[in-house]
């Protein structure tokens, strides 16, 4: 498939159905892009539609079915509108909170693949019957490691405002999960000794 071009185009690569309740249109809106004037559209839509669908069958769709909708913030990002927001970001203009492009291949990126080849894709997403429910300090260490017990995932990243976080499925996951929310830092990874076997204790009651 070429890059869309035209409006038509544009619209049928939008209504590809990436699993039972996702389009590709749910992850092509981007701040940047409205604001400044970019285009967020794949280079290489195949490979976004692959990594896309792994990442809705594998990822939001479990976790869509247990905690019902999921609100997605942002998802994919072209290199353009990627590389102009780590930019801005660089340059500390407010409200763009992009990696480096190399960082971000087989992430927000996902119509290109990572340094080793693989492809992966990301979405950063807010579980309203979550927070709704869940707002003390660290509570949402509760969503993470139920994720953790249950989903292929291969990294998240969470966020202050509503417990949103980054959610990725990679061919090689990383297994890793890092806070900007009180507590901060990394919450596990490979190597580290709360890594393996059930963490109930920490998500039990959240269902």
């Amino acid at each position: 498939m070429r890059k869309p071009q035209s409006v038509q185009a544009l619209t049928g690569f939008g209504r590809t159905r990436l699993s039972k309740t996702f389009f590709m249109r749910d992850f092509l809106y981007s701040d940047i892009a409205t604001i400044h004037g970019l285009s967020n559209l794949p280079d290489d839509p195949d490979l976004a539609i692959a990594a896309g669908t792994r990442l809705c069958h594998e990822l939001l769709e479990p976790l869509q079915d247990v905690f019902g909708r999921l609100a997605v913030r942002s998802s994919y990002r072209s290199a353009e509108v990627n590389g102009f927001g780590c930019a801005q970001q660089r340059a500390g203009k407010a409200g763009y909170n992009c990696a480096a492009n190399h960082k971000d291949l087989g992430g927000h990126i996902w119509d290109r693949r990572d340094a080793d080849g693989c492809m992966g894709a990301m979405a950063c997403i807010v579980v309203p019957t979550f927070w709704n429910r869940f707002q003390a300090p660290g509570d949402w260490q509760r969503l993470a490691w139920w994720i953790h017990d249950h989903l292929p995932y291969s990294q998240m990243q969470f966020f202050p405002r509503y417990f949103a976080f980054n959610l990725g499925w990679h061919e090689r996951p990383v297994r890793r999960i890092d806070s900007f929310v009180a507590p901060k830092g990394c919450l596990t990874k490979p190597g580290m000794a709360n890594h393996r076997g059930s963490h109930e204790a920490a998500w039990r009651g959240i269902l």
